[in-house]
């Protein structure tokens, strides 16, 4: 099976070939047909199935089969972060290379006047952040009354950032006859509840992701206390001086909290999740890609579309109660052929989670204590 049975324009299989896909993946192979038809989809998968393609193939090849009114923009993506508009983008870019249509992301925490600029050539296609969308059409700046297409992408992560009310906004500046695609990486009945009042009779996708882990990414389990997690973390971290390190954790107070204890050790670090602004979340990510700041404190939820290439070491300080988390987590190391190592702090408490892990995975984890 390949990208040639959804009958695309040459232009964008020339473009899908350059960027390296050879065959379509499950959640692109289910939904660009039904996107093709014009119908609105629940979808449900994680980052890394592809999803992306799965949405902005179909929506540019319907672009260019579809005669554009008075320069609009025709399809609007929303994103709850920077760092994920940014990473739309560069698909939908890539994708278009040999088109001549243009897209363009805004977000907030930057200056206003070069998304101005960008907006004034009048894109096609524009991926938002939902605060400064509706800040630029409350400046009459931007207008997306008339866009054919619709993508609220992350849904659960926007949801869980307190951006229920900015997007039930913005859908009162779009049109009512429109098609609306709604991915969430979880499906929770609220969440999907909320979904059904947007869409008109949709098609739902639900695609599990890849369960495999990278194969050179090395995987440790040190089993501890919850007393003694956070001392065990500050000795791994002085074990490892060097090294660039993701430590995920369950809670946005929890990774505040691990901020703070560190800091105490002499361990700077800085924390990233839904509560922060978007420019703290920015300058943290910053710290962390320059180098200047070497532990990086994440939540799942804000973790979601950054990447950071040449990341040696992720620590699992709280072991997620999702198996798939897991693999998406320890993903973000062993990247681009480089070895990486995953090393997961677990308690008594948490055991049933790491056998659910190693039971998705089929890959068993090695135990190891400090002294080794």
């Amino acid at each position: 099976m390949n990208f040639k049975q959804f009958s695309l324009t040459p232009a964008l299989y020339q473009a899908i070939e350059e960027v390296g896909y050879t065959k379509p993946t499950p959640i692109q192979e289910q939904t660009i047909p039904v996107i093709l038809a014009g119908t609105d989809i629940i979808g449900c998968a994680q980052t890394g199935t592809g999803k992306t393609a799965a949405f902005a193939i179909p929506i540019l090849q319907r672009l260019i089969t579809t005669p554009r009114k008075n320069k609009a923009i025709q399809a609007l993506v929303l994103v709850p972060t920077r760092e994920l508009a940014l990473q739309v983008e560069k698909n939908f870019k890539a994708y278009s290379t040999h088109l001549s249509l243009k897209t363009v992301a805004i977000f907030g925490g930057v200056p206003l006047p070069p998304q101005v600029r960008a907006l004034r050539q009048n894109p096609e296609v524009v991926i938002a952040t939902p605060g400064r969308l509706l800040d630029l059409i409350q400046q009459k700046i931007i207008s997306i009354s008339q866009i054919s297409t619709l993508v609220l992408d992350e849904a659960d992560q926007m949801l869980d950032m307190g951006f229920i009310h900015d997007i039930k906004k913005v859908l009162t500046y779009v049109p009512q006859k429109r098609q609306t695609l709604f991915f969430s990486a979880t499906m929770p009945a609220p969440i999907e509840k909320f979904a059904k009042t947007i869409l008109y009779k949709p098609t739902k996708i639900e695609v599990t992701p890849p369960a495999r882990t990278a194969d050179k990414v090395e995987q440790e389990v040190y089993f501890t206390s919850k007393e003694e997690k956070r001392q065990l973390l500050s000795t791994l971290l002085q074990t490892y001086p060097k090294a660039q390190t993701l430590v995920f954790t369950r809670t946005k107070h929890g990774a505040n909290n691990l901020v703070k204890f560190l800091q105490k050790v002499e361990l700077p670090a800085v924390a990233i999740h839904g509560n922060k602004s978007q420019n703290a979340r920015v300058a943290a990510l910053n710290q962390f890609k320059d180098k200047s700041i070497r532990i990086l404190i994440a939540t799942d939820i804000a973790a979601r579309g950054i990447d950071i290439e040449q990341l040696p070491l992720v620590i699992n300080f709280d072991i997620p109660n999702i198996a798939e988390t897991y693999v998406h987590r320890i993903g973000r190391t062993g990247r681009a052929g480089a070895t990486g190592l995953a090393i997961s702090l677990c308690t008594p408490e948490e055991k049933k989670d790491l056998l659910n892990i190693q039971k998705l995975t089929g890959t068993p984890i090695r135990a190891k204590k400090i002294t080794e």
